[in-house]
Parts: structure tokens; C-alpha cells; sequence
């Protein structure tokens, strides 16, 4: 059995351990809220999954005796109404909540589970903490060292530091084996000691933020704790003034920090890594993105959960196969005409593989750069074929008329889902492969000046 196959069990495993706990019970007073169904979500970082519901009764009141087969110690969300959500934490003994619907969090009350108090005690203490430490921070940058009001503001920040401190390291550790405990301990503020000059704090905080943080810890996985500490590590690390292309390597740079300590446990460490391919996806950080499927993903064989694959899956499929060195697949396409061409019966020394949609807005702008370079050429045993992922012929030719008349412009019509679409594993366009007489591919371009650095040599 390789491994990859024993890591995906091993989470099965994992999930199946967690729900051998004794039965508990759930019970809700929801004043303001009429008899409903009343829905509870499992929570993973940012992912929920449905469990179960039940349905209140006239006077709000539900009671809920979970399936031990469902449940497993963690964090839960749950929802009623329009948009009404309460997190608890399931964790050991019975938790009994009462709120008003229309004021959830402020009228919130915990009338029995230690670990749901402890745990609204830790949101209510790291508000306050979070505004009053900001504020005074605030003041000690700016106020004269020699006035004793900065003594002052420098002692009242000691004491909310050691405060917060006292109930992250004892109250909150009575029972220091209990999720909650463990979730605190994790989950905890930064403390910067006061002595450190503001200038070296964001260093202090890049190299010891994440020290409190249990990685190897993978029943945490049933909360928030990793995805939070991740996108807070990330924060030090972003800087609105650097251009793209430097914000990038900064962020390789955290993201090489965050999984190299999570690397002590399989599962945390696959969780994490979802939780930042999904980020940087959304954020449009491609070579971020990039770099943790080359380094990670495939360096460590990582078993993706399902429902992160789909495109990404073929970006990791690409870094995979496509590498420098390795043979392009043939390409076998018809032209508008209706003339098939051939990657394979191509003849000259170099040809640059364009991938493109008429609908991309980046395409717009690299095809005509393409075919007015192109033009500079000619002579030079170089040859440009443009695939199109276009599934409409007029949308197609519209594009080629006015962008790139003098390439080799094929396409199946099939968008995506085209032979050579697939084959390639295009997961973004445009995406380019530059390939020799033998289709071996000797450079992956993605703007048209790496285009003319490589087409140089």
C-alpha cells in the first residue's frame, strides 16, 4: 500500500475515532423565534458540512441528543431563521444555550458546558485586549518617554498583557486535555513584551506568532484555529505598497514558515494547505498558488480533499506532467477552414503553444502583443499556434480578425473540455508551452517579455 493511499485512510480513521464519545445533549432556548427547523453544521476552517437539524417549539425551545456516529469533538455552527447563526463547541459535556433571536451574540448566554463558557469568555477577552492594546500601542508610539503618563500607559499595558496571559495559561488550562483548553492555547493573541521598539515588532511577530501554535494537534482541525493563525501569520507579511511580483515572494516566504511547522502532522498539514490554495485561488495570487503545488502539493504527494480539485486539480496534473524536459502531447485541431493541423508535423525549430478564450480579458492583451511579434519573426524557424477554448465559431473568428490573423488559429469548439484542453491540463488562460523540433518543452512563458527572453536563446 503506497502512501498516499495510507494517508487518505488515515483520515478516515481519524473521523471514524473522534465520533467514539459519550452521548450528550444539545439544548436551545430561542426566545423570539417561532417553531422552525433549526440546522447544525460541523466546522473545519472555513468548511462546513451539514449534521443533522431538528425543529424548535412554539416558544423557541429545541433539545438535541446528538449521533455520536455524526459528532466528534469541535466546533459547530448552529443556523435558524434568516441568516441566525450560534457556534458552540461539542465537547465533552452538555451544553445548554440561551439567546434572543434578534440580538444572538449580545443577549448569548451559557447556562451550562464549561467548555462553551471558557470559550465566550476567550471571544469577549480577546476583543477587548485587541482594542484596548491597540490603543495604548497607539499612545506609546507617540507620547514623550519622559512624561509619567507614558509610565502610566506602559504599566496599564503590562497588566491587561498578564492579565490576558493569566486566563490563556490557568483559567483557561483547569483541564488542559479538553478541546477548549487546547483550542485557547492555540488560538491565542500575540503578546509583544513592551521593552521591543515598535520598528522591530512586526520582526518579533513574523518569527514568533506562530510558537503557541499545537500543529501536531489534529483534532483541531474541528475549528478555526489553523485557518485563523494562518491568514493572521499572512498579515505581516502583506504590504499594500509592494508591487505584485515582490508581494508574491513575500508571501512564499510565510507560506514556507506556516508548512514547514505543519508538516508535523499529516492531517493538520493537508488542511492547511487546502485552506491556502483555496485563498490564494480566490485572491488571484497565481504564482503563490503555483509555487505550493510544485513545492508541496507534489513534492509530498498531498491527498486533496475532493471538492478542492476540479482546476486545481489540473494546475497540479500540469506541474506533474508538463515539466520542462518532457514531451508535449500532440495536438490535433482544425483550423476555421476546416483544415486540420498537426502539432507533430510542425517543422520548425521552436513553436510557442498559446492556450486563449475569446472571453479573457487577459488574452486580449497578450494575443495582439503575440502576433505583432510574431511578424518580427519570420524567417526565424519559429511558429505560434493558438489554441482557442472558444465554444461559439463567430465569438472565435470576431477574436482572430482583430487580435491574431497571423498565427496558426485552431480550435475544437469545445472549451474546455477540448482534446487538447485536457491534455494539457489547462486550468487558466492564457497558458503558453514553448516546445523544440523534438515537442520537448523548454519553457513555460507567461508574459510576452519571458516570451521574447526565451525565444532569444
Amino acid at each position: 500500500m503506497n502512501r498516499k493511499m495510507i494517508f487518505c485512510i488515515s483520515i478516515l480513521s481519524l473521523f471514524s475515532f473522534q465520533s467514539l464519545v459519550f452521548a450528550q445533549s444539545l439544548t436551545g432556548h430561542l426566545s423570539n423565534f417561532k417553531s422552525g427547523k433549526v440546522i447544525i453544521y460541523s466546522l473545519s476552517g472555513e468548511k462546513t458540512a451539514k449534521i443533522d437539524s431538528v425543529i424548535s417549539n412554539e416558544d423557541g425551545k429545541i433539545f438535541f441528543q446528538p449521533d455520536p456516529q455524526k459528532f466528534h469533538h469541535g466546533f459547530y455552527h448552529l443556523t435558524f431563521g434568516t441568516n441566525k447563526l450560534i457556534d458552540f463547541i461539542y465537547g465533552g459535556d452538555d451544553v445548554e444555550l440561551k439567546t434572543d433571536a434578534n440580538n444572538i451574540l449580545d443577549s448569548l448566554q451559557v447556562i451550562s458546558s464549561e467548555s462553551n463558557k471558557l470559550y465566550y469568555s476567550f471571544i469577549k477577552l480577546n476583543k477587548a485586549y485587541k482594542t484596548k492594546t491597540e490603543l495604548l500601542q497607539f499612545i506609546l508610539a507617540r507620547y514623550p518617554k519622559e512624561d509619567d503618563y507614558y509610565k502610566t500607559t506602559q504599566s496599564k499595558l503590562t497588566q491587561l498583557q498578564n492579565e490576558y496571559i493569566e486566563f490563556v495559561n490557568v483559567a483557561a488550562q483547569k483541564n488542559p486535555k479538553s478541546f477548549i483548553a487546547k483550542h485557547i492555547r492555540s488560538a491565542q493573541l500575540p503578546v509583544v513584551d513592551i521593552s521591543i521598539p515598535l520598528d522591530k515588532q512586526l520582526d518579533y511577530l513574523k518569527a514568533h506568532v506562530l510558537d503557541n501554535v499545537d500543529f501536531n494537534n489534529s483534532l483541531l482541525i474541528n475549528s478555526d484555529v489553523f485557518t485563523n493563525k494562518t491568514i493572521e501569520y499572512l498579515t505581516y507579511f502583506r504590504n499594500p505598497q509592494l508591487p505584485i511580483e515582490l508581494l508574491e515572494k513575500e508571501f512564499m516566504v510565510a507560506v514556507d514558515s506556516i508548512l514547514n511547522k505543519a508538516r508535523v502532522n499529516q492531517l493538520v498539514y493537508q488542511h492547511i494547505v487546502e485552506y491556502l490554495i483555496d485563498g490564494f485561488k480566490k485572491y488571484g495570487f497565481d504564482k503563490v498558488l503555483d509555487y505550493i503545488v510544485e513545492n508541496y502539493v507534489i513534492k509530498d504527494d498531498l491527498c486533496l480533499d475532493v471538492k478542492t480539485e476540479g482546476l486545481i486539480k489540473r494546475r497540479i496534473d500540469q506541474a506533474k506532467f508538463l515539466r520542462i524536459g518532457n514531451t508535449a502531447p500532440n495536438i490535433i485541431v482544425s483550423d476555421y477552414s476546416g483544415k486540420q493541423i498537426e502539432l507533430n508535423k510542425i517543422a520548425e525549430e521552436k513553436t510557442l503553444i498559446v492556450f486563449y478564450a475569446s472571453w479573457c480579458p487577459h488574452c486580449k492583451e497578450l494575443l495582439p502583443k503575440l502576433n505583432e511579434y510574431y511578424k518580427t519573426l519570420k524567417g526565424n524557424k519559429i511558429e505560434v499556434l493558438a489554441v482557442s477554448l472558444d465554444s461559439k465559431k463567430d465569438d472565435w473568428q470576431n477574436f482572430i480578425n482583430a487580435n491574431c490573423q497571423s498565427l496558426i488559429n485552431v480550435s475544437d469548439l469545445k472549451g474546455w473540455e477540448g482534446r487538447a484542453a485536457t491534455d494539457y491540463f489547462i486550468y487558466a488562460t492564457p497558458t503558453m508551452f514553448l516546445v523544440n523540433n523534438e515537442k520537448k518543452i523548454i519553457g513555460k512563458p507567461i508574459t510576452i517579455e519571458e516570451v521574447k527572453t526565451l525565444l532569444k536563446f
